[in-house]
């Protein structure tokens, strides 16, 4: 199997329509603090490589980093945790996205059926509350707006804690673009969790994408 890091991930998605964080690369402190700068206001920072399918679980990420001093002792620190089995490593200098609202997005394997695209309740809801839908590939733009009705909560797709209701076309697009993306491709899963919810559209903040190939 072939894992694409994260940033990989997101750039394989985002050319399938899919909308993600604004990432940049950078390979030591110091281009770790110009990216922060280029992308402004608070920042995420994670070590990135394809060995690092769960960073958070590891202590490899930092959030909301404010000032060049705070991305400056982040990247430091992060770059002093790589070892090995790591393999070839950068940091990812993300914006901080903030939403409310938190989805669980991507494609799957099935053994009968072949893959599947798959949504769900995301972020500590996903531990909470177990409730995905699928749609087994191909799929259609309708398809998709079905899978956001059958998840059930409407609560949480029309204003919410003073945000606007969510874009639901734009949602849709996304769930289609996730399915373009695994569709005539060497694909085994996507993974995008979370997609967050802002102003009312979404955008993945991380992802994971597994290649059958190398």
């Amino acid at each position: 199997m072939g894992v694409l890091s994260e940033f990989e991930s997101k750039q394989f998605l985002a050319g399938h329509g899919v909308p993600v964080s604004r990432d940049r690369l950078a390979v030591s402190a110091e281009e770790a603090v110009a990216a922060a700068a280029d992308i402004g206001g608070p920042v995420a920072v994670k070590l990135c490589g394809r060995a690092l399918a769960h960073k958070s679980e590891q202590g490899l990420v930092r959030l909301g980093l404010h000032g060049d001093d705070a991305v400056r002792a982040a990247a430091g620190d992060l770059l002093g945790l790589a070892t090995e089995d790591h393999g070839e490593v950068a940091l990812l200098v993300s914006e901080m996205v903030v939403g409310h609202r938190e989805f669980i997005a991507g494609v799957v394997a099935t053994e009968q059926f072949g893959p599947a695209l798959m949504f769900g309740l995301g972020g500590v809801l996903t531990e909470a509350l177990t409730q995905a839908v699928f749609r087994i590939l191909p799929v259609t733009a309708v398809d998709c707006e079905d899978m956001i009705h059958d998840l059930g909560m409407p609560a949480l797709l029309g204003p919410f804690r003073g945000e606007p209701a969510v874009d639901r076309h734009a949602l849709g697009a996304a769930l289609l673009g996730l399915a373009d993306a695994a569709e005539g491709h060497e694909i085994e899963s996507i993974d995008v969790n979370p997609l967050v919810i802002r102003d009312g559209r979404p955008v993945a903040v991380d992802a994971l994408v597994v290649r059958t190939g190398p």
